[in-house]
């Protein structure tokens, strides 16, 4: 008997912290499907660069040493397209790397696999050598740690 008189007093509060409470958990579902739909949209951007960047090893035949595993360079070293292509593509991978550290997109599964199939052909690895000094070490580390020992 003592609740019903307190909510008869109190009817008013407990409705008013009904409200405030409803109101903090659809905001909070909100914010959740919008980071939800965030990682999305960022995943989906990360991956049309990709296209847009590798679309270029496709379209121009100047670059088509960049993959293969028996590049003399020696006899004719990098030159500034494949440097340039090679450039582009760490750019791309670091800011896939940014994305995943802050938690805007998951790690692929393939991703460490792919890094070290690339970087130890001899035209990324190059590239890579003469570059890395410019990068975040955070990222370098990530890179380095999916190459094996040369």
């Amino acid at each position: 008997m003592p609740l019903v008189v307190w909510l008869g007093d109190n009817w008013f509060n407990v409705v008013q912290s009904g409200g405030i409470i409803a109101s903090l958990l659809a905001s909070a579902a909100a914010l959740h499907m919008d980071a939800n739909a965030r990682r999305v949209s960022n995943l989906l951007d990360i991956t049309r660069s990709h296209r847009e960047i590798w679309t270029n090893l496709y379209t121009r035949s100047e670059l088509s040493r960049v993959l293969n595993g028996n590049a003399d360079l020696r006899r004719n070293p990098v030159t500034r397209d494949e440097e340039l292509f090679v450039n582009l593509l760490i750019l791309h991978l670091n800011t896939a790397y940014q994305a995943m550290k802050n938690g805007d997109f998951a790690e692929p599964e393939g991703l460490r696999k792919d890094i070290q199939g690339f970087f130890s052909l001899p035209i990324p690895h190059t590239v890579w050598q003469k570059t890395k000094s410019l990068q975040d070490s955070d990222f370098v580390e990530f890179v380095t740690s999916s190459i094996p020992e040369s």
